[in-house]
């Protein structure tokens, strides 16, 4: 059947079971936003590409699905890649689909001036995305997408830039026979299970490691399992956070930045790291020693040794090689003892905390008391988001979104957005799913202006906002080197009255004390958007780099 490119494409994504796009209009794409109209497919429109690039992130991580940003030409397509690059660090599964300048305008080895043209613009995505192609022909479009869908989902997952054309959009066409997508990963070599077996077997300290390709995998349970069985202490990393309850008897507190869970590691002499690369910011820019053993469970080999070298490497799925470790394991003794120091350990973490900034202390309180047990938090780069990122305790898989794959200022706020849309409408006596953001000042700026796609879409998104009148943790390094505050202080907007023009309730505090408390349980029990500004100025924790452990013995 002979259809628009832009209606192929609509069908793609509706085979592919999309529920929201998001995406900013320009003259090249309409086409797009007019087939999408009456497909059941929700259609989040943002103020700006960047946005729409989080958001479909955020989406991804708070769902596993796929994320789809849909943008415009030249600036509009160049505008998503700081989201598009961190989404690429933190293997989200996210499809951005481009219009491209008309074919027909197209010379080859020549820019020659057409609206929104660039010599390459495929070329500008290939750092930061698994594959960036632009289609050939209309008649490519749903088998490139489809082709480009898998690959974005396929382990290890990320992002995929797919460029059309323009004039291939209305271009009526019949559609190519779908591709063949038959790919799984080869059976893991028995000898290896056998081995890697043996040595968690023998060991007298094992240690789990589990990182964002446990949780893509979902094989929290399975992993619960192994570390009972092993009593066997299990961190995750900044990506794996929620992997196992905190009440879990195996689950180690974060983060492993604490000289108090760090020894965990200094001790273990078999370590089993699963669905991980071991990057800078979770070893300290690797001054963890390296382990005695280690066992690397991975989709990718190489993926899996390129920074500490293992001796048995596991290539395939977390929870298929997990499921068949376990197969073979007897339960080892020791596993009340384990859950009685991991307790001790807690407590020592948290008095360390209260004794170095009580403010910290309280802020990390309030969250966990008031958060709903499904909600969704979203840190930003900032102060009091790496407070977040290294001690909130998560209850649940993809209930944290943090931006240190690549580690990119301004991602809380419109991550959030995509978060949001995923979560269920509230019903008749049923409770609503909530997203609270935690950005500071500086970052929320980045995206301010989608406070408007905020409360046109009426999303359940908390927002608090910390104001310590700049970028606190650059200040902190200044500061810290007896250097003068240069570019960090910033004049900052009435963040209340900013939010409140847009139609968003706000409302501000000081400090992380009562006041606080009061307000955010009100706020994350609402039932439309809301904004609490909260002036306060914390001291950056261990787990950032200025204040690492290891790096300043």
């Amino acid at each position: 059947m002979r259809k628009t490119g832009a209606q192929h494409l609509v069908d793609v994504l509706t085979e592919l079971g999309v529920e929201v796009v998001f995406g900013l209009p320009g003259v090249h794409n309409l086409a797009i936003w007019e087939a999408l109209a009456g497909s059941g497919i929700r259609v989040v429109g943002v103020r700006q590409e960047q946005t729409a690039g989080y958001a479909a992130d955020g989406y991804a991580r708070a769902t596993g699905k796929l994320g789809v940003a849909i943008v415009t030409t030249g600036p509009g397509a160049a505008n998503t890649l700081a989201a598009v690059g961190e989404a690429m660090a933190s293997a989200s599964p996210v499809l951005v689909l481009a219009t491209d300048i008309p074919a027909k305008l197209r010379r080859p080895g020549m820019v020659r001036g057409a609206l929104h043209e660039t010599s390459d613009q495929a070329a500008m995505f290939a750092p930061v995305t698994k594959a960036a192609r632009t289609i050939d022909a209309p008649e490519e479009i749903a088998p490139e997408l489809l082709r480009a869908a898998r690959l974005a989902r396929q382990p290890q997952s990320g992002p995929v830039y797919v460029g059309i054309p323009t004039d291939f959009l209305r271009e009526e066409t019949s559609r190519l026979p779908d591709p063949e997508l038959t790919e799984r990963f080869p059976a893991v070599n028995v000898d290896e299970i056998d081995h890697a077996q043996r040595l968690l077997s023998s060991a007298a300290r094992p240690l789990i490691w589990a990182g964002g390709g446990a949780v893509r995998a979902g094989a929290g349970p399975l992993v619960a399992e192994l570390a009972e069985k092993l009593a066997a202490p299990v961190i995750t990393t900044f990506a794996g956070r929620g992997l196992l309850s905190p009440a879990h008897p195996c689950a180690a507190p974060n983060p492993v930045h604490t000289p108090e869970v760090g020894a965990l590691w200094d001790e273990a002499d078999v370590v089993l790291g699963i669905g991980t690369d071991f990057d800078g910011l979770m070893t300290q820019n690797w001054l963890m020693p390296k382990p005695p053993t280690l066992i690397a469970v991975n989709v990718d080999a190489k993926d899996a040794a390129k920074n500490y070298p293992p001796e048995v490497t596991l290539v395939g799925d977390a929870g298929d090689v997990v499921g068949q470790l376990l197969a073979g394991l007897v339960p080892r003794p020791g596993l009340a003892e384990l859950t009685e120091r991991l307790r001790q350990i807690d407590q020592r973490v948290r008095r360390r905390i209260r004794a170095e900034d009580p403010q910290a202390a309280d802020f990390l309180g309030t969250l966990a008391e008031t958060l709903p047990e499904s909600a969704v938090l979203v840190a930003d780069m900032c102060v009091a988001g790496y407070w977040a990122g290294g001690f909130h305790r998560v209850t649940a898989p993809r209930r944290f979104a943090y931006p240190m794959g690549w580690g990119t200022l301004g991602f809380g706020f419109p991550a959030s957005l995509g978060a949001a849309t995923a979560l269920p409408n509230r019903t008749a006596g049923g409770a609503a799913g909530r997203v609270v953001c935690v950005s500071g000042d500086g970052g929320f700026l980045y995206g301010c202006g989608d406070l408007a796609t905020l409360a046109q879409e009426s999303l359940p998104v908390t927002v608090i906002v910390v104001d310590d009148g700049g970028y606190g943790m650059l200040r902190f390094d200044q500061d810290s080197r007896g250097l003068p505050e240069r570019g960090v202080n910033l004049h900052t907007p009435d963040f209340v009255g900013l939010a409140r023009s847009f139609g968003v309730y706000a409302d501000r505090v000081d400090g992380f004390g009562r006041a606080f408390r009061r307000l955010l349980t009100e706020f994350v029990r609402a039932d439309e958007p809301n904004m609490l500004v909260v002036r306060a100025s914390l001291k950056p924790p261990v787990n950032t780099s200025p204040r690492w452990y290891r790096a300043t013995r």
